[in-house]
């Protein structure tokens, strides 16, 4: 496909995911710039190395989780490097994806519709869900309704991420306009979640639609949350996917149980995650310290942590409707998702261990 103008829009964006890139670039590489050493159908002799990227949001815990407690190596055996790589939003890893400088990763559901449309169906397959909830629209207190928004200038994580698509529907919904310039009756201003308490403190920003725990952070230095996510999903009983697990085709085609062995540690690391949730925002926060320079306070943790849900289920249904919002804003056409699930090795591990399977629409 064509780039569209929505991928021109978006290339300013992705300067520091550039740098990332070149931070995870220099595996060996196959002829499809896969990072395959050698693979075997015998589950105990598989080798090969496996990029991974996340970010450090508490939205992709179990990333976070699973590294740091070592699932993930262990799931992937002594046969496979794993490399791991953070990104500070889904248009960084997307391009990463889509340039094979990654071949796995944990994103948003918008940012992985992007990539799957750019290169018509081919490029990535979601494996696996991660995450429900965990984002609102935080502004300063004096902005009482959506009305008192007019003239104001909220951020979001990145143009058409997942955050951004949710803010600017829900301004359509409500009468104001948008556009991808910065105009409209609401400044929309895309920038990565590094940036946004500051941009917020100094009155850069009235407010922010955003992930957690940047959105407890905002509430910590005197923000309010005016929206909810969850409260605009009620169609899917307040759930709507938040982070997901996506592969590169090509990497899943040529290393199937290595992918496997992914989609186990996934998993795995939401059950841990689960089993102890208060033991698991502890090993989320430890991970988060290491990868930013500073753990979160209690507190911010404490409120972050009680709007998440840790799910292999993709609540697909959100996915396409999320889909259809970013077509409606003109952000995005010809949405065919046909063939962007591939839930059949997530479902085998699921029986295997006794729990329910997940739908794919």
């Amino acid at each position: 496909m064509k780039s569209s103008r929505l991928w021109r829009a978006l290339t300013p964006l992705i300067t520091v995911g550039a740098v990332a890139l070149a931070l995870v670039g220099c595996s060996s590489s196959g002829s499809d710039g896969s990072s395959v050493d050698s693979t075997s159908s015998t589950p105990g002799q598989v080798s090969g190395t496996l990029r991974l990227g996340y970010f450090p949001n508490l939205t992709h815990a179990p990333a976070l989780y699973g590294v740091e407690k070592g699932i993930f190596t262990k799931d992937l055996g002594p046969g496979v490097t794993l490399k791991p790589a953070t990104f500070n939003s889904g248009t960084q890893e997307a391009e990463a994806i889509l340039s094979g400088a990654i071949d796995a990763g944990y994103i948003g559901p918008n940012p992985a519709v992007n990539s799957f449309i750019k290169s018509n169906g081919d490029a990535i397959r979601i494996i696996s869900g991660v995450t429900s909830g965990g984002a609102s629209l935080v502004v300063r207190p004096e902005i009482a309704s959506v009305a008192d928004l007019k003239g104001k200038t909220i951020a979001t994580p990145g143009l058409a991420n997942t955050q951004d698509v949710a803010l600017r529907y829900f301004l359509k919904k409500n009468g104001l306009r948008t556009d991808t310039q910065g105009g409209g009756d609401v400044s929309i201003k895309p920038q990565d979640n590094s940036l946004t308490v500051d941009a917020f403190q100094n009155k850069a920003i009235d407010g922010a639609w955003v992930p957690e725990p940047t959105a407890s952070r905002l509430v910590a230095v005197g923000g309010k949350v005016l929206v909810n996510e969850a409260d605009q999903w009620p169609e899917t009983n307040g759930k709507f996917v938040t982070t997901l697990l996506i592969v590169r085709t090509a990497y899943l085609k040529k290393n199937p149980e290595i992918v496997r062995r992914l989609i186990t540690a996934n998993v795995e690391s939401i059950n841990g995650l689960n089993a102890d949730l208060a033991a698991g925002a502890t090993v989320a926060n430890t991970a988060l310290g290491k990868l930013t320079g500073k753990p979160l306070p209690d507190k911010v943790l404490a409120s972050a942590w009680k709007s998440l849900t840790f799910t292999p289920d993709p609540i697909a249904k959100s996915l396409l409707l999320s889909a259809q919002h970013q077509e409606e804003l003109g952000l995005l056409k010809g949405a065919k998702l046909d063939g962007i699930f591939d839930l059949t090795t997530l479902n085998d591990v699921l029986t295997k261990q006794g729990k329910a399977t997940v739908a794919d629409s």
